[in-house]
């Protein structure tokens, strides 16, 4: 078995809060991150998937067919745009980048699959300093 490892970046804004909790308290939880009029990231996101070297090709996937599969089902939906409010796959979540990381998850297993290989982990970078790994449940 075999990992391989695909960068793309998109930016994107969001604001963390909770709808139930006042002005306050939400700057008391989330910080400045609950700014009323939005901030915003430039995304690191690192899809690596497993599996085995197929051997006509001597590839675990094209590296290409991957690229697609990430822009299609993840960039085009949250590049240039507000997780809370433009990102169907976001609806009724935190978009905390926690969440994202899941969000795109979920968004990539299946088509990964159909690759013939299997999801390992999502890496997402939200700055230089702050990143998330999951690696499905």
């Amino acid at each position: 078995m075999i990992h391989i490892t695909r960068r793309e970046r998109f930016n994107a804004a969001h604001r963390l809060f909770r709808e139930d909790y006042t002005d306050e308290q939400n700057l008391d939880v989330f910080g400045k991150c609950s700014n009323p009029n939005w901030h915003g990231h430039n995304y690191h996101l690192f899809v690596t998937v497993k599996g085995d070297i197929n051997k006509d090709t001597g590839f675990l996937v094209n590296l290409k067919d991957l690229s697609r599969i990430i822009n299609d089902y993840v960039i085009e939906h949250v590049d240039h745009k507000n997780i809370n409010l433009e990102v169907e796959f976001m609806k009724g979540k935190l978009a905390s980048t926690e969440n994202l990381a899941i969000a795109i998850w979920n968004q990539l297993e299946e088509p990964v699959s159909e690759l013939g290989a299997q999801l390992h982990k999502i890496k997402l970078f939200e700055s230089e300093n702050n990143f998330v790994e999951y690696y499905g449940e």
